[in-house]
């Protein structure tokens, strides 16, 4: 069995207004290759394009790899980590009794993506100096503002 492949990848999504026009931006490192991906939606909201920007990211991937994928949004870091976005899935898409969980096809793309990849989900604070998370911002926000 081969070694798996290890790739970092940067996400940040962005949207003026909440809903509004959005976008994403991906950064994915191996080791000295670099590729950058981004996209945008005309009316979205700042979740979704989190989400997009992991998804766009592991989408990218053509086999099974060790991910560090840095995100500075905490609803996709805490919903996988502490095993939400599973329970919801489990419940029909109900976060309660009541409530449904928003994005459900979204949550669905990603825990399937989180399936065929070792994934280590890190935090990074936004807008706090992290080079790569920096220039996903800036590629999100250039995406919404081509709907301007």
């Amino acid at each position: 069995m081969s070694e798996l492949k290890v790739v970092e990848i940067y996400t940040d999504g962005a949207c003026s207004g909440n809903p509004g026009p959005g976008g994403y931006g991906v950064v994915l490192k191996f080791g000295s290759a670099r590729k950058e991906l981004s996209g945008g939606e005309a009316e979205t909201t700042n979740n979704r394009m989190e989400l997009m920007a992991a998804i766009v990211g592991l989408e990218a991937l053509n086999q099974p790899c060790k991910v560090k994928l840095y995100s500075d949004s905490k609803y996709l870091i805490d919903a996988i980590r502490l095993g939400w976005a599973v329970k919801w899935r489990e419940n029909g898409w109900m976060r309660n009794k009541k409530d449904p969980a928003l994005n459900p096809d979204l949550w669905e793309k990603i825990l399937n993506l989180l399936d065929k990849h070792e994934v280590e989900l890190i935090w990074v604070k936004g807008h706090a100096g992290n080079p790569e998370n920096e220039r996903c911002d800036k590629m999100a926000v250039a995406e919404w503002q081509k709907f301007k």
